[in-house]
């Protein structure tokens, strides 16, 4: 214990996920000693980030308005839907530019474990979302997990009167993979899926 502001700083720097103790220490230490204008410019900017960004009304991505970049965008496929459990989803499929439609977020996944039921998730949203939208297709993004394909099963069953084509990504051996090191459901997953060269 150097002072309790210190204490406070360090035990703030543990709620970002992978940091421990030593590491929020080695930090705070960092940004007293050597970072303070950097610190305060950190300050700021997570003080503007916990006001200002706000859920989309149309896609529940974060936004800093109302309506999101993406779903202001009138260059975007309204042809294609695309569902992902979280936010983070959306930031990791626009990174690769290889889609142009527009997004719906669940909020998370189904996970009776953990108390997580439709109810607690967007599902009723997306279903009147397609009913006032018609899209030609839905593709399901969900996580590989169980409770991501579950979630996946579960959205199909509540949207297949509203939806022609329903789509889930292909899964299967990553670019570069090496068959001795991946699982077996993996693999499962990929001769299921294989197609034609």
């Amino acid at each position: 214990m150097l002072t309790p502001k210190f204490d406070n700083l360090v035990k703030q720097l543990q709620v970002l996920p992978g940091v421990g103790n030593k590491t929020a220490q080695r930090m705070a230490l960092h940004l007293l000693n050597q970072k303070r204008p950097q610190g305060m410019a950190l300050a700021q900017a997570l003080d503007v980030a916990m006001e200002g960004i706000i859920e989309c009304e149309r896609c529940h991505s974060f936004s800093d308005d109302d309506i999101c970049p993406i779903c202001a965008d009138p260059r975007r496929d309204d042809s294609v839907l695309c569902v992902v459990e979280t936010a983070s989803d959306v930031m990791a499929l626009e990174q690769t530019a290889g889609y142009r439609g527009r997004y719906f977020v669940l909020g998370g996944h189904l996970s009776p474990l953990d108390g997580v039921s439709a109810d607690d998730l967007n599902i009723d949203q997306l279903v009147r979302r397609l009913k006032a939208e018609p899209v030609e297709e839905l593709m399901l993004a969900t996580s590989t997990t169980v409770e991501g394909q579950t979630t996946a099963h579960f959205i199909k069953d509540a949207v297949q009167n509203h939806v022609d084509t329903i789509t889930q990504m292909a899964q299967g051996i990553p670019m570069g993979g090496e068959l001795g090191y991946l699982d077996s459901m993996t693999l499962a997953q990929a001769i299921r899926r294989r197609s034609q060269l």
